[in-house]
């Protein structure tokens, strides 16, 4: 895609080349190579567990009841397919820019800038919602400090660990996602013991929180169908494992280990928490914006669970902050190298470290916040609506792009086939046809129609944006 520079201090890749003439390109990218497979694993594992999960299950669990353990295999049998296809192809072809680098590999330029700039925007955007959910925690802890100026501290020290070595980085989410594993892993081992009337105090739950209260499904499938919207986005964050592959001594190797141990893992870690939670207490007792994980462990006699958990949701929410505001320089860098976003952004430190692309995410998530802190419920609500459904479009584009390069890569470089879709492109369609189906339920459902209706302005004024300049090119070309 590119000439690799010799790097001295700062400097500038060559022209990078349009990657959509051939499916598989053999040049590395001119960036570091500090990430080691223990940061990938982990960033994998951790990538999605985050507030969704320990606050935002709440709500699924209210309009599903039991049948939230449905949702939530549905849910994640959709996200684990989606990384298996990325995972393929990011095995065979690893990038910095990922699905978008494929997308413009399989169907053109227009799909990889889209695709790229939409994604960037949606993270530049939660890495708002992310600042100030942790901001609003640690002012709770430490009131002499204003909420503005934990998020100033925040947003600094994550640009600085961004801007230094990538292995900063991978350090910073190793550890941050290994505190989120340990603690599902000891919530799941003390439920476990709950529900059997092991531990002090306790009976056997049996099963009357499933069976009463209306039984497993008190709403129906339409329940369990409301559960999937609103549990599926929680999945959001993998992606970015395929984006930090790129910079790893064995991409292809890094990215195939870190997919088949993650999606696995976490969809034990999401369904097994739901089965725990709903066998313990009654689905009837949970509140939307309330983690049912505090409500569980206040119920078999852990002390202190409340903050206990508002420590975990603290270090998830810094834990995304950083995940995000790499893979969103990561993803403009890769841009600006396909000549998508501006030639200065190319600017590639002494380490490897493209801090221009960096400064320039951290920049616009700055004035993220600052709209976040000042205008929430108007300005930053319409940002955050215009990205709401942005997942389902890189999602759905990931799918049409394995459909479009399998085929490809068997033909030109069968040996790079290191992780392959399974029964391909029967799954492939299935996970298309779900999506589609997700998309029609957020526009029957009153509350996610707004987010759909403004991600498909967002999306489509980023297609016109695309079709504008390919049509300026082709008429300069002749």
């Amino acid at each position: 895609m590119h000439d690799v520079p010799t790097r001295t201090g700062d400097t500038t890749p060559g022209a990078a080349t349009s990657g959509s003439s051939g499916a598989v390109a053999g040049e590395r990218e001119p960036l570091s190579t500090g990430l080691k497979q223990r940061h990938l694993t982990m960033l994998g594992l951790g990538g999605v567990i985050g507030a969704g999960l320990f606050v935002g299950s709440g709500a699924g669990i209210a309009v599903a009841g039991p049948g939230i353990v449905l949702s939530y295999l549905i849910a994640g049998a959709l996200a684990m397919l989606v990384m298996r296809m990325l995972g393929e192809m990011s095995a065979a072809m690893p990038a910095s820019g990922a699905f978008s680098v494929h997308a413009e590999r399989a169907l053109g330029r227009w799909a990889g800038f889209s695709v790229g700039w939409l994604y960037w925007f949606l993270l530049v955007v939660v890495l708002a919602v992310e600042a100030t959910g942790a901001a609003q925690i640690a002012h709770g802890w430490v009131p002499a400090v204003p909420q503005w100026g934990w998020v100033l501290l925040f947003m600094v020290v994550f640009t600085v660990a961004n801007l230094s070595a990538v292995k900063n980085f991978g350090e910073f989410e190793f550890w941050f996602a290994t505190l989120k594993v340990t603690a599902i892993v000891l919530f799941l081992g003390l439920s476990v013991l709950a529900v059997f009337g092991v531990l002090p105090d306790t009976e056997p739950a049996g099963l009357s929180n499933l069976t009463g209260h209306g039984g497993l499904l008190p709403h129906g499938w339409g329940g369990v169908v409301s559960g999937v919207l609103a549990v599926v986005f929680a999945f959001g964050g993998l992606e970015v494992v395929t984006i930090a592959a790129a910079e790893s001594d064995d991409p292809a190797r890094a990215v195939g280990r870190a997919v088949r141990s993650a999606v696995w893992r976490i969809l034990f870690f999401y369904v097994g928490s739901m089965v725990v939670i709903v066998t313990l207490l009654p689905w009837s007792s949970m509140e939307p914006g309330k983690s049912p994980y505090v409500a569980v462990l206040d119920s078999i006699g852990v002390p202190g669970a409340g903050q206990i958990m508002n420590i975990v949701v603290f270090v998830a929410l810094l834990s995304a902050l950083n995940a995000n505001l790499y893979g969103s320089s990561r993803m403009v860098f890769s841009l600006a190298e396909r000549g998508e976003a501006p030639r200065a952004l190319l600017k590639v430190s002494g380490g490897g470290v493209p801090r221009r692309a960096v400064l320039a995410s951290v920049t616009f998530g700055f004035v993220s916040v600052l709209l976040n802190l000042e205008w929430p419920d108007s300005v930053f609500l319409y940002m955050l609506n215009a990205v709401g459904a942005v997942l389902l479009f890189v999602w759905g584009l990931i799918a049409v792009s394995q459909l479009r390069l399998r085929p490809r890569i068997e033909r030109e470089a069968p040996g790079k086939l290191a992780l392959r879709m399974w029964a391909f492109p029967y799954l492939t369609w299935a996970a298309l046809a779900a999506m589609g189906a997700v998309l029609v339920l957020m526009l029957t459902d009153d509350t996610a129609r707004p987010q759909l209706l403004w991600s498909a302005g967002a999306t489509g004024a980023v297609l016109l944006v695309a079709g504008l300049r390919e049509l300026r090119e082709r008429r300069a070309g002749r």
